[in-house]
């Protein structure tokens, strides 16, 4: 069954076997209305994670269900565990990977959701090959997803340079 799709503002109830699938399991479509988009999402040991990246309009809430996240907020690296929260306000540039030899299980949502389940899809497309990330650039504000540098993120020690 295809994951419930702008549903107005009515409530829904998404049964985890109904949700969609993509990127190879690691991003489950739960539900989107007009005012919030929910997924759940793992990020695999080893994983580059999510660049950095802020949302004009949007916040986001991720709700760590298992493992470690290393988290970029603003200019400060942070790390959450299970039952850890962290909420990124609009124009926060963020970016997440799962801590060495962790995969990390999120519940995120995304309010208000900028088309948040067609910018999934594209993502997958991309990653299975059936579009470029050119795709990605141009829908940036589509999808209120704007991808920066940040030399916080990219310069930051991680775990496996340590061991």
């Amino acid at each position: 069954m295809k994951t419930p799709d702008n549903h107005g503002d009515r409530s829904s109830v998404v049964r985890a076997t109904d949700a969609e699938q993509l990127a190879g399991g690691s991003i489950g479509l739960l539900a989107q209305t007009t005012s919030v988009a929910t997924n759940h999402a793992v990020l695999r040991a080893g994983s580059p994670g999510v660049p950095p990246h802020f949302h004009a309009q949007s916040s986001e809430v991720f709700l760590v269900l298992a493992g470690v996240l290393e988290a970029l907020v603003g200019e400060e690296i942070v790390t959450l565990t299970d039952g850890d929260v962290l909420v990124v306000e609009p124009s926060t540039v963020h970016a997440l990977a799962p801590a060495r030899g962790t995969d990390v299980e999120m519940f995120v949502v995304t309010t208000p959701p900028a088309d948040r389940f067609a910018y999934y899809r594209l993502l997958d497309r991309i990653q299975r090959g059936d579009a470029g990330p050119e795709e990605l650039t141009v829908s940036q504000e589509r999808f209120d997803s704007y991808f920066v540098d940040s030399p916080t993120w990219s310069t930051r020690p991680r775990a496996e340079q340590n061991a």
